[in-house]
Order: structure tokens, then C-alpha cells, then sequence
């Protein structure tokens, strides 16, 4: 996943496709063939192949039901297909699995913000920044970040958006983050130079604003919902 991309401001699903692993002495042979159609189904995923990979681990969770690692690469498919209400689903059932299953708890988040549910993402995040082996904690930082925004809780977003910062300082988004909640708390300013910094960090501009712009109004014909709102912002905080 290239960060410096903005296709959404607040969808950043980890991708980390499982292998279902462990087989006890009475359930080797179902393990086994789970395990042959959860590979298979990576393997699709890989080539993105997403209906047959949705095949494959449905085959895989017949078999083991209870296999945490299958219900992640559901999830993960699900989100693929956006059908957010099963990827919900199914990455619910990972963390119930495995209640220390900090890239389950991401995506679960990621899932909610789709959903338009921020306290539950706001929640989802936080469970999986608990976890002090998490490898990308600046994502989930950002991604509640964008929550805590979507809530109205501007200053709180912003502590979110440095924290990923101080893990990453050439991760764009929490910079775009921060313009949009000093735009609204009217600190326009620091908005304008916190958009500045983002445009220098985001890998696809360097720096050029006159390419930011007309991709902003670009991404305007077609955007919905809150992506127009943050577009419609950017614009504005770009005019400072």
C-alpha cells in the first residue's frame, strides 16, 4: 500500500493475508484441508482473484470454524468486495478468537469508518494500538485520528494525527488530517502550513501544489458523502 495515496482520507486496511496454522491430534485432517483452501485463497487474493478467494476461504472456515487466521482473510475479502457488513462480521469473529489480534482490531476499525460508525472504529483502533508488538501503530494513530474527527472532537483528532507523526514522519495523511481539524477549529494558519507540509511529504507531489489542486478538483465529480467534504476543505485551506 503506497501511503502517500489518498483515495479515501481514512481507509487504510492492513493487509496481512493469514495462513491457518495449528492442527490438533482429533481435527488434523479438517486443519488440513482448511488449510489447503485458506492458501488457495491467498493465492487468489494475491492475483486478485476476489470472488474465488472468497470461495476458497469459505471452503477453509467449513472445515475450522473456530481458525482465526480464516476469518482475518474473510474480512479481508469482504472489505475487497465491499460488502462491509460481513467484513465486520468476520473480523469480529477474528478478535473473538484472539482477543490480542492487533491487525484484526485495525481492520475492524477500518470497516466501521466504511460504515460510518466512529465511535465503535474510535474503540476498534484503540484495542489494537494496545498492543505493544503492533508493527504499524502510525496507521492506527491516523485512522483514529480521522475518527476522533469525524466525532467533532477536533483537538483530540489532532493528539491522534501527531502521535502517527512522531511514529513516521514521512507518513503524509496525518499531516492532511491535521490541516482539516485546525480548518475547523479556525486556526487557519496552522492549517494552511500543515497542508503545505503534506503536500512536501505525499510521495505523489512533492512538494506541487498546482498538481495537488487539480487533483482535488478532480476527485470532486465523482466523491460522496464525507470524501466531498474533505475535498470541498483541502480546497479551502489551499486558498490561505
Amino acid at each position: 500500500m503506497k501511503r502517500g495515496t489518498m483515495k479515501s482520507i481514512y481507509v487504510l486496511l492492513t493487509i496481512v493475508i493469514l495462513a491457518a496454522g495449528g492442527c490438533s491430534s482429533s481435527h488434523i485432517a479438517s486443519e488440513n484441508d482448511a488449510n489447503y483452501h485458506n492458501k488457495m485463497g491467498m493465492a487468489f487474493l494475491g492475483e486478485g482473484k476476489i470472488q474465488l478467494a472468497y470461495v476458497e476461504f469459505q471452503k477453509a472456515m467449513l472445515k475450522d470454524p473456530d481458525n482465526k487466521d480464516v476469518a482475518y482473510n474473510l474480512g479481508l475479502t469482504c472489505f475487497q468486495l465491499e460488502d462491509y457488513e460481513n467484513s465486520k462480521k468476520y473480523f469480529l469473529k477474528a478478535v473473538s478468537l484472539a482477543p490480542d489480534f492487533p491487525d484484526a482490531y485495525n481492520n475492524l476499525g477500518v470497516t466501521y469508518m466504511q460504515l460510518g460508525q466512529w465511535q465503535p472504529a474510535a474503540d476498534s483502533f484503540r484495542r489494537a494500538l494496545a498492543n505493544p508488538l503492533y508493527g504499524t501503530p502510525e496507521l492506527a494513530f491516523y485512522s483514529l485520528g480521522m475518527a476522533l474527527y469525524r466525532m467533532g472532537l477536533y483537538e483530540k483528532a489532532i493528539d491522534s494525527f501527531k502521535d502517527s507523526v512522531r511514529r513516521d514522519r514521512a507518513f503524509s495523511l496525518p499531516y492532511y488530517g491535521m490541516a482539516l481539524a485546525y480548518n475547523k477549529l479556525g486556526r487557519y494558519g496552522e492549517a494552511s502550513e500543515l497542508m503545505d507540509k503534506a503536500i512536501q511529504t505525499d510521495t505523489d507531489y512533492k512538494g506541487d501544489r498546482v498538481k495537488k489542486t487539480a487533483n482535488l478538483r478532480e476527485r470532486l465529480y465523482t466523491a460522496k458523502g464525507e470524501e466531498e467534504k474533505d475535498l470541498r476543505d483541502f480546497l479551502e485551506i489551499m486558498q490561505y
